[in-house]
């Protein structure tokens, strides 16, 4: 089979033609200007994103010893920050056992009135003094102190845990109240100024 033989002039004139026509068709005289670190082909990026990226960048640990580090810092930040929600009531950084509005309320139910089991420490000592007392009237009186305080801290929270049951039912119908009573009864086990966190209403206003 016989082949022709093309011109050199028209070769050469058609290569620089094509070469003319793609320079024309590339995007290089887009007016947007281009970074020199953004891969070709793709929109500058803006200077907070730019920003964000780099501190990133900066920002990741680059050692074990240095991601350690790290965590602890952010641990004792957590920590720091779970203190001061726990003196000042802040719902943000609360832990877990203490969030949502049910907890809230049980708080605030317990601390709004009268409890005998918060005292139970004060006389639990007290008991404990008497008893160690080598004399058998005052033993025979910390033993009935002893059964005495037991009973009325086992009906006070028998009657607390009913009612905050029944309060929780009807505030909070569509809530989960898991946990709720048994958690407010904790609660009240504790003294008031020491309880956690803080307590955020007074004795007899209504929570």
């Amino acid at each position: 089979m016989r082949h022709e033989r093309l011109p050199l002039g028209f070769v050469f004139r058609s290569r620089a033609k094509e070469e003319k026509a793609a320079t024309l068709a590339s995007p290089t005289d887009s007016k947007q200007p281009r970074d020199p670190q953004a891969p070709k082909g793709r929109p500058t990026p803006k200077r907070s994103q730019a920003q964000s990226q780099r501190r990133s960048v900066a920002n990741t640990p680059t050692t074990r010893k240095e991601a350690a580090k790290r965590q602890r810092e952010e641990r004792r930040t957590a920590l720091e920050r779970q203190r001061q929600a726990l003196a000042s009531g802040d719902e943000r950084y609360l832990p877990a056992r203490d969030k949502g509005p049910v907890r809230k309320f049980a708080r605030n139910w317990i601390d709004s009135r009268f409890n005998i089991a918060e005292y139970f420490l004060p006389m639990a000592v007290v008991i404990l003094v008497l008893s160690m007392i080598r004399v058998a009237s005052l033993q025979n009186i910390a033993l009935l102190l002893w059964l005495v305080v037991i009973v009325l801290i086992v009906l006070d929270s028998a009657v607390t845990g009913f009612r905050l049951k029944k309060a929780l039912g009807e505030r909070f119908p569509d809530e989960n109240k898991r946990g709720a009573v048994a958690y407010a009864l904790m609660r009240s086990l504790q003294m008031r100024r020491l309880r956690l966190p803080k307590p955020q209403v007074k004795r007899g206003e209504r929570p």
